[in-house]
């Protein structure tokens, strides 16, 4: 890799925050598992002038949907789930759901399978406004809220089981539509373990390779490296602090609904060691964390014809299919940034961005927290200046 190239992204994340686009950003690259480039700029904390540092943890969002989806491949590994199985084998709400459409509710052609979850093709939704659905599941997560820090916090499991209970926007299968889908996904962990999600996803994944800044709270002594979040307004950034996603987002103690589409921390340090663990197929500093054949299968996922259609509405992932919480390139040509075939990865609601390319053994991590920002055009032009810096 050209990594002098590389030096450019110093100058793509100055300009993001001298423009006020974000507050602060830190972006790392590593090729064969070695760090080749790593950068930061502008603040973690604005008001107090504190730097965006190495260790700085930032919230995820939907980046945490990989972590998910990883754990329920290493339940399918492990024979103690069937991914073509019903999600109402797990989560009884599930069964006979009713789905709605322009001439009414009709009960479903088929059950929602956990594969259907893995694939946004379950039909459900998040929040919104749109429809009879969206809008039961906008007061769903108010109700949620509205429990945060109190003694009758709403739990995963409960939060899955009621989302079962609302009418799907079409049947299970026939379309794709982003939703809680991960979400309910961290409840059939429970029901399959008989543990909290946070404490499976632990002894799996964050235990084992010292991911010891990653969870769905922050520890009180590491909470001075918890990030400020910011949103855009006339003039700048102002500080944002309202929950998120039924999440709570001062993240000060442990949540009784973690949740499996959004509720991660973590530091770019703890999240390269998940990408290294899934660049060498499983394997961590000589332990087996997933299996070979999980990996392979897990990173490779592809969407149905008509769902893929539906997907193909998604501006920006141009090439790109979907399968197992993640994006996969399947058309580089296709493409609006540079790309390589067989690459996978996600990002989150505040801007925090992971792709994995096997063919190249390249990662790409970015951290930033601003609201709405997903992939940001910052983003996709560091990509630029990383993937044409790959040598063949």
């Amino acid at each position: 890799m050209n990594t002098k190239h590389l030096k450019k992204i110093d100058d793509i994340m100055k300009e993001m925050t001298d423009a006020g686009y974000a507050a602060g950003a830190s972006t790392l690259i590593l090729e064969n598992g070695k760090e080749v480039y790593y950068g930061a700029a502008g603040f973690m904390d604005i008001a107090n002038k504190k730097k965006v540092k190495r260790d700085t943890i930032f919230r995820l969002y939907s980046m945490t949907k990989p972590v998910t989806a990883a754990a329920v491949m290493c339940l399918a590994e492990d024979g103690l789930i069937d991914l073509n199985s019903p999600v109402g084998d797990y989560i009884p709400t599930f069964k006979s759901q009713k789905y709605r459409d322009a001439a009414g509710l009709h009960p479903v052609k088929r059950d929602a399978k956990i594969k259907d979850l893995l694939n946004m093709t379950a039909g459900l939704t998040y929040e919104g406004n749109k429809n009879d659905t969206e809008l039961a599941v906008s007061a769903l997560v108010v109700d949620a809220k509205k429990r945060l820090d109190k003694e009758n916090e709403m739990t995963t499991m409960e939060f899955a089981e009621r989302i079962g209970e609302i009418p799907l926007i079409f049947s299970p299968g026939e379309s794709f539509n982003y939703s809680f889908g991960a979400d309910v996904l961290g409840a059939v962990a429970e029901a399959v373990t008989g543990k909290k999600f946070g404490e499976y996803l632990n002894e799996r994944f964050f235990k084992p390779m010292d991911m010891k800044d990653t969870g769905f709270f922050v520890q009180k002594k590491a909470h001075d490296r918890l990030t400020k979040v910011y949103r855009q307004v006339p003039g700048g950034l102002e500080e944002f602090t309202d929950n998120h996603l039924a999440i709570n987002l001062a993240m000060e103690h442990a949540p009784a609904f973690e949740s499996g589409g959004a509720g991660l921390a973590t530091t770019l340090d703890d999240y390269a060691k998940f990408a290294k663990m899934l660049m060498n197929f499983g394997a961590y500093e000589g332990k087996q964390i997933m299996q070979e054949g999980t990996v392979r299968w897990f990173t490779a996922g592809e969407l149905d014809k008509a769902p893929q259609e539906a997907f193909k509405n998604w501006d920006g992932l141009q090439g790109f299919t979907y399968g197992n919480l993640m994006r996969v390139m399947k058309h580089p040509g296709r493409a609006a940034l540079f790309a390589s075939e067989g690459e996978y990865g996600w990002d989150g609601w505040l801007g925090p961005y992971f792709t994995n390319d096997p063919a190249h053994k390249v990662t790409i991590l970015h951290m930033l927290q601003r609201t709405d920002a997903g992939t940001t055009p910052y983003m996709r032009r560091i990509r630029n200046v990383v993937m044409s810096s790959i040598k063949e």
